[in-house]
């Protein structure tokens, strides 16, 4: 059986998503600049909400995935509220402007991390995907999953790139586990499981009503999902 996890904005979104069998939450803000950190008020009230896990974005700016000093500064802060409000981790990217993995940064993130899972974001799907997936696998910093379409702007575009990456995170053990994300929804997803057997995908639009996030979560679509992916 494969599980759900879902985008959430706020509180009613997580209870919602959750009730109607979302498995884990992202957390994000701005979703309209690809998602950037919420509040610490939305963290407090989505995590003691919901008994899923919830993931939260780190994310400052929405212009690249290149991040200045003052910027880490910030992030690191972030990362410390994380950890104190009981989330269950970061979803987290980021590369450097030759558009390689900025593995300086992400020391910096491992050593804040504590027990938070992290998440490496679709930021990977910026450059060559495999590429930089291998790069990760090679990396002495704890990466536990990677959100991808592929190297596409959609998963359906991406599935021949997919299936080689999950092929690729089973063949050994602690290697970081692929997600497939993006233009995911209730229309398409059996066709996609059919082909990847992932044993997450990440849903955002594709489960809001209008397939739009101005819109409330659409329970009878992620319950939909959920059957057919159970």
């Amino acid at each position: 059986m494969s599980k759900i996890e879902a985008i959430v904005l706020n509180e009613e979104d997580a209870k919602i998503a959750e009730a109607c069998g979302a498995d884990r939450l992202e957390l994000v803000s701005a979703i309209n600049e690809g998602g950037l950190t919420p509040s610490y008020g939305t963290i407090k009230r989505v995590v003691s909400s919901v008994q899923i896990p919830v993931m939260v974005m780190i994310r400052p700016h929405s212009y690249s995935y290149n991040y200045r000093q003052v910027e880490w500064k910030t992030m690191q802060e972030d990362i410390r509220i994380v950890k104190e409000l009981g989330a269950a981790g970061i979803v987290f990217g980021a590369l450097t402007t030759e558009q390689m993995i900025d593995f300086a940064l992400l020391a910096k993130v491992s050593e804040e991390m504590g027990d938070l899972f992290i998440t490496f974001h679709r930021a990977i799907d910026e450059a060559n995907t495999l590429d930089l997936y291998k790069s990760l696998c090679q990396s002495p910093y704890q990466i536990h999953q990677i959100l991808t379409s592929g190297g596409h702007t959609k998963v359906m575009d991406g599935l021949a790139t997919l299936q080689e990456l999950i092929q690729h995170s089973t063949e050994q053990l602690n290697r970081p586990m692929i997600m497939p994300g993006s233009g995911l929804g209730a229309d398409n997803i059996a066709a996609i499981h059919e082909v990847l057997q992932a044993q997450f995908y990440h849903f955002g639009s594709g489960i809001r009503k209008e397939g739009s996030f101005a819109q409330a979560i659409d329970s009878k679509a992620l319950t939909q999902i959920k059957r057919i992916l159970s």
